[in-house]
């Protein structure tokens, strides 16, 4: 799966999708690969707030649980029910139905660290 150009993407493997000042996040496909099946999501809750760097959820799989980070502080304006109702969702389109949680962002400073499509997808394809 080609790693989408509308997002960026941090070393622990969570791409940040910026649309009208909100910020969707989710993980990229590498993650789900190295994380086999994921058998269970919890994320923090609509209205937690976090710093950058912070953890906002984490996943369960058959080989491991994981944390979720986001590269920017904000607050959780929604989490994807869909995904913790059946997270198979992020095994089969985690770029698409398998987002995460959408984030009002404090600033987007945090962003510009990260990696573009063509530098993940060289390191991590």
């Amino acid at each position: 799966m080609p790693v989408p150009s509308d997002r960026v993407y941090s070393e622990s493997h969570e791409w940040h999708k910026l649309d009208g000042g909100i910020l969707t996040l989710g993980l990229t496909q590498f993650a789900v690969d190295q994380l086999t099946d994921v058998t269970y999501v919890e994320m923090k809750p609509a209205g937690f707030k976090f710093q950058p760097g912070g953890s906002i959820g984490e996943v369960e799989s058959v080989k491991t649980t994981s944390d979720i980070y986001c590269a920017v502080g904000g607050e959780v304006l929604e989490v994807n029910k869909a995904v913790v109702d059946n997270p198979a969702l992020l095994n089969t389109d985690p770029y698409g139905k398998g987002w995460l949680v959408k984030i009002k962002p404090a600033n987007t400073d945090g962003l510009a660290k990260l990696m573009n499509a063509d530098a993940y997808g060289k390191q991590y394809s």
